[in-house]
């Protein structure tokens, strides 16, 4: 669905074409009236950067492995049931 602008809208986006937030009075929200393109880019580059920051955590714990910083997958897993009340595991 894609609707139409207001002349206001439309004068807004000219004088501010990095977006414009605007009210709506029923749900008490704050919207960002953007170019489509401008919003594209933006949840591109979000994306990026946020696969970059998985890139990097990953690295981080492989090179704490390797540093014999890790924990075994076994303890790991009994930490995670202690704390949450799980049974222990059965040997």
């Amino acid at each position: 669905m894609v609707n139409q602008l207001t002349k206001e809208q439309r004068q807004a986006l000219l004088e501010h074409p990095e977006g414009v937030e605007v009210w709506d009075e029923a749900t008490q929200k704050v919207y960002i009236l953007a170019d489509a393109g401008l919003h594209r880019r933006a949840m591109e580059a979000l994306r990026r950067q946020r696969q970059q920051e998985d890139r990097d955590a990953i690295a981080e714990g492989i090179a704490q492995m390797e540093a014999g910083q890790g924990v075994p997958l076994d303890e790991a897993f009994e930490r995670i049931r202690a704390r949450m009340k799980l049974p222990q595991r059965q040997q």
